[in-house]
């Protein structure tokens, strides 16, 4: 360590607490400049989380790297604290890996020591990347453990904009709504423009078409209140976002079965009309002409979605096609997200701004890497996602939808205590 060394009379160390200081409120600049030509342990791990706030993740991660051997084992918490650092870079970086996975092991070290702040941060991380790969219940539980008053208010932001995504992806409106309440006091607080316009979007997607509404009505764009009032109603959905039948309370799932995920939708599109056969051939299998083989597949598969419905409608058979006659009085309605058509799922995951790795993808979405690969060059041609880099650092993203959380949150006095 440096701290007998004095540079125009402030000690070393006072030069790592003032750099802290900077970068707590967001002048990363300053924090660089303070600690640019150090090259002892707390000053290499303030200059890693500069360079990841400037955005260069592979500097930012060799430089904690460097900060975490010096530190060693003998210096527990500061090693914790440059894992936290890392592992909330692999989170932005979209490669969660080891760094990840450790989280629980370093939460537990910095909790330990009396870091309680960063334990905070920790569980709030674990939490996003729950979040972020779906697992809801799992997101809520670890929010839950979060100790929330050791929040910093930048790290309280993010925790409060994970809660408004769980409720958010719930439809749940009224407490997304008031977690970016909460989220844009917290931003305030910590005074961070980076952090401040973050909530800002969040906020706008909150605002933004949740999802499209189609029935005999023609097509409508729904806000997250709308849809929630949707589903609270008497109507039957055909819900192709979450390949769903439902009514009420009632829940059919068309999971893993697109063929009859394309016959309910195209029936309810078409209600209370009957559908021709041959619309129904070319919505389910993509046949332009309906000959004998086609019309026996589709026989088969109507047999299984009408069994499948049966709790909440009936489908009639006519001279030309069928008709969906819902067993309930009420509407007929299509749900479809915003982002629709071929690979509406990895357009979905990718909708956060951030830029994923084919094996990220794969992961979230329970199938396999080259699955995803073929679905991203289709895309990719289709101008609706970008790549980034090549090999194994390849990334994709689509970089015009606004997504959350994505900025660096952790507590600028972390690296060296």
């Amino acid at each position: 360590m440096a701290g007998s060394d004095k540079r125009d009379g402030i000690s070393m160390d006072r030069l790592i607490a003032l750099a802290a200081r900077a970068l707590s409120a967001g002048d990363v600049l300053t924090a660089l400049k303070l600690v640019a030509l150090r090259t002892d342990p707390p000053a290499l791990a303030l200059r890693g989380i500069v360079m990841a706030r400037l955005g260069d993740l592979p500097r930012a991660r060799a430089l904690l790297r460097d900060a975490a051997r010096a530190f060693g084992t003998d210096d527990a918490v500061a090693l914790a604290r440059c894992r936290l650092a890392l592992a909330e870079i692999a989170l932005v970086a979209r490669d969660p890996g080891r760094p990840v996975q450790a989280l629980g092991a370093v939460r537990a070290t910095l909790a330990a020591h009396g870091d309680h702040a960063n334990a905070a941060h920790a569980g709030y991380l674990q939490a996003r990347y729950r979040l972020l790969t779906g697992h809801l219940d799992a997101a809520g539980q670890a929010l839950d453990a979060v100790d929330v008053a050791a929040l910093p208010p930048a790290s309280l932001a993010g925790y409060r904009l994970v809660e408004a995504g769980i409720a958010m992806r719930r439809i749940r409106a009224a407490p997304a709504r008031a977690a970016l309440i909460l989220a844009a006091e917290a931003a305030r607080a910590a005074g961070i423009p980076a952090l401040i316009a973050e909530v800002d979007r969040a906020k706008q997607l909150f605002d933004a078409p949740a999802a499209c509404a189609v029935g005999s009505r023609g097509q409508q764009w729904l806000r997250l209140d709308a849809v929630e009032a949707l589903l609270a109603s008497d109507a039957l959905i055909v819900d192709t976002g979450r390949h769903l039948v439902r009514a009420g309370t009632i829940r059919l799932s068309l999971a893993g079965r697109p063929v009859l995920l394309a016959l309910a939708r195209a029936l309810a599109e078409g209600w209370p009309g009957a559908v021709p056969r041959e619309t129904l051939i070319a919505r389910a299998f993509g046949g332009r002409e309906a000959d004998e083989t086609h019309r026996a597949r589709l026989r088969v598969e109507i047999g299984r979605l009408r069994a499948l419905i049966r709790p909440l409608a009936r489908l009639r058979a006519t001279t030309r096609g069928f008709v969906l006659m819902p067993s309930a009085a009420g509407t007929v309605t299509v749900l479809v997200p915003p982002v629709d058509g071929a690979h509406g799922d990895v357009l979905a995951l990718l909708s956060d701004g951030e830029a994923w790795s084919t094996s990220a993808l794969a992961g979230a979405l329970g199938v396999s890497p080259r699955t995803v690969q073929r679905a991203l060059e289709v895309l990719a041609r289709l101008g609706k996602v970008e790549r980034c880099g090549r090999g194994r650092a390849c990334r994709w993203m689509a970089p015009t939808v606004p997504g959350f959380p994505t900025s660096l949150l952790l507590p600028a006095e972390g690296p060296n205590g």
